[in-house]
């Protein structure tokens, strides 16, 4: 495949990645801090479809297409660059997978608690919590791996 065409596709999907991930993350948290029980299913609902038709193939691509590059340019799986940018793509997939567990379970508890005219349980702000510490703790990684791919060090 021509080198530019596999960049160009490479950059799309992690400005995909990236950009659904942190928009999501901003209108879920704040829809969680407002507190408004239609406003929070709206937003998590629309997370959870974010998620899936725009999070998870570009999850794929970025994985496919940087091995792709990897391949086209040369460049060795074994270059600390090449490593480092790889484990934390992994560490950042490791904290994603259960977000979206997560997001699905906080969507079926907020819409139980329309149904029944209730407050949320408080195991949903325990879930929220979670949410928080494994979104922030991916966030700086792929960041890192941003940093790795446009300035291969070392």
């Amino acid at each position: 495949m021509d080198y530019t065409l596999l960049k160009w596709i490479h950059i799309l999907s992690s400005t995909i990645l990236f950009g659904t991930g942190i928009g999501s993350a901003f209108y879920m948290f704040m829809a969680n801090r407002n507190r408004d029980l239609p406003e929070m299913y709206f937003a998590v609902r629309h997370v959870v479809i974010a998620d899936w038709l725009f999070t998870t193939p570009a999850v794929i691509v970025q994985f496919l297409s940087g091995i792709g590059l990897l391949y086209v340019t040369g460049y060795d799986m074994d270059d600390a660059w090449v490593l480092w940018g790889i484990v934390l793509y992994f560490g950042a997939g490791v904290c994603w997978l259960p977000v979206v567990w997560l997001q699905i379970r906080m969507r079926d508890l907020i819409k139980t608690s329309l149904d029944n005219n209730s407050d949320v349980p408080p195991v949903y702000w325990v879930l929220d919590r979670w949410w928080i510490l494994l979104g922030s703790l991916a966030f700086p990684m792929i960041v890192i791996v941003f940093y790795l791919m446009v300035f291969k060090p070392g």
